[in-house]
């Protein structure tokens, strides 16, 4: 039972727990010591919950590269919500529903202002899944005025819905939402992939076959533009394409992410929609393109790899998270495509030891690097990596009884398909309504100035 009440370990003035990992993927009380050394371990990397710090975000903002940005914290909640179901372990909750509550923004869509300036489509789905991992799980709503975790899912869809854009590339979403970021040119396969997502979970928790039309009509985008490419066999799904130029150019960049986001949506369509052979086929070509990319057959088609950077030591904080998404919705699959189960876990399990084995540096001895293909630890540390190695080990725990809730079998997160719909913020009408100005910037000039001058007469009255 998911309790409201049930204090959090605390954080600061940490104590190393020192010791090396040590899994036995046999023993659940083994599983079950090592993920609460992984969680805990990454929960380091959070001081949300103390006095003074903003709930539910990480370190930042981004100017170096030790930040982390607003979606990473998301995903990190999803992946608390998750870690509960495998262990049992309620020890983050109460860090978990405050920080869901606390950046849902003005507008109850996972869209606080202060975020706007690096708002992509696919960071606001991040949340979006986490909330729907809450409705999922069957955690109960919070009730009185805040809304049910499935509302706050469906308000993040309401407002995106409207972000389809059909004047370039035939349709598709920007990867930004608002128009002033750098990458609003960008059509990129999270965005549109996210999107896809969270429809599917809609259509399958709710029955509502709006969200199943909205799921076939972004796949169905994707498939036939240039992000899907087929290569000697196996799908390539490309990172982004270029509005700008009408979608005829991708660039060539695979992620792992890409593939899990798609695979667990259409693992979703598959079982919302009684097993039609569209999405199993859809299903088993993802699948295979994930196994082919990230499980690669120099170390032994079963240790997943973030192919494109983790070989040259170059992954950002961003990409070093990536495979916890992708480990995370291949469990998921494994249930609701059951045929894909034989597939998956003998993936999922061999990833896990070798994660367990890069679990060995930092000053505890036990953080984990990204590398899983060696035992020796290849010295990067961080939440991406943390989160990876908890996601594919806990998801080695995965069963028939973490299928994923809906309406009819146990979910009862209030439905409002309307949530958000009388939002009116938008960050974007309020940078065209107020421009900066040449006389703005002169103004704050002297004010400047001014202050200055005045902190300077008085440190002289001070002295004297």
């Amino acid at each position: 039972m998911w309790s409201s009440l049930r204090s959090l370990v605390p954080l600061a003035g940490i104590i190393s727990m020192v010791g090396a990992i040590t899994l036995d993927l046999n023993s659940v009380d083994s599983v079950k010591s090592v993920t609460s050394s992984l969680a805990y371990d990454m929960m380091t990397y959070y001081s949300g919950n103390l006095s003074g710090q903003v709930p539910g975000i990480l370190p930042g903002p981004c100017e170096d590269v030790s930040c982390y940005y607003w979606w990473e914290a998301g995903a990190m909640w999803g992946a608390l919500i998750n870690y509960w179901q495998y262990t049992g372990d309620e020890s983050y909750q109460p860090s978990v529903i405050e920080a869901l509550k606390f950046q849902i923004g003005p507008d109850e869509n996972y869209n606080p202002p202060n975020q706007s300036k690096n708002m992509g489509v696919d960071d606001q789905d991040f949340w979006g899944f986490a909330a729907m991992e809450a409705a999922e799980a069957g955690i109960p709503d919070v009730g009185g005025k805040f809304p049910s975790w499935l509302s706050l899912a469906q308000a993040v869809w309401n407002f995106q819905v409207d972000l389809w854009e059909t004047a370039t590339c035939g349709g598709g979403f920007r990867w930004q939402v608002y128009s002033f970021n750098a990458g609003y040119n960008l059509k990129n396969t999270i965005s549109n992939g996210g999107f896809f997502q969270l429809s599917a979970r809609l259509a399958r928790y709710t029955g509502n076959q709006t969200y199943a039309d909205w799921a076939e009509k972004v796949y169905s985008w994707m498939e036939n533009s240039l992000l899907f490419q087929m290569q000697d066999g196996h799908l390539y799904i490309w990172d982004n394409t270029d509005a700008d130029g009408n979608c005829t150019q991708v660039e060539h960049y695979v992620w792992s992410y890409n593939y899990g986001v798609l695979l667990m949506g259409s693992a979703m369509m598959w079982n919302h929609s009684n097993g039609d052979t569209k999405w199993q086929t859809r299903i088993n070509s993802l699948l295979d393109g994930a196994s082919f990319l990230f499980f690669p057959a120099e170390h032994g088609s079963t240790i997943m790899t973030e192919m494109l950077c983790e070989s040259s030591s170059n992954c950002n904080n961003d990409q070093s998270s990536f495979k916890a998404y992708l480990g995370r919705w291949m469990a998921v699959t494994s249930l609701l495509a059951p045929w894909t189960y034989d597939t998956i876990m003998p993936k999922l399990r061999a990833s896990a030891t070798a994660a367990a084995g890069q679990c060995t540096g930092g000053d505890n001895g036990r953080m984990c690097g990204r590398q899983w293909y060696t035992n020796v630890w290849d010295g990067s540390k961080g939440v991406g990596q943390q989160m990876s190695a908890l996601a594919v080990i806990g998801a080695t725990q995965i069963s028939s009884k973490m299928v994923p809730l809906t309406s009819t079998t146990g979910g009862n997160s209030t439905n409002d398909p309307d949530a958000g719909n009388d939002a009116a913020h938008n960050p974007e009408d309020e940078f065209k309504k107020n421009p900066i100005t040449t006389g703005d910037r002169a103004g704050a000039a002297i004010l400047t100035i001014l202050i200055i001058g005045a902190l300077v007469g008085l440190s002289v009255w001070i002295v004297l």
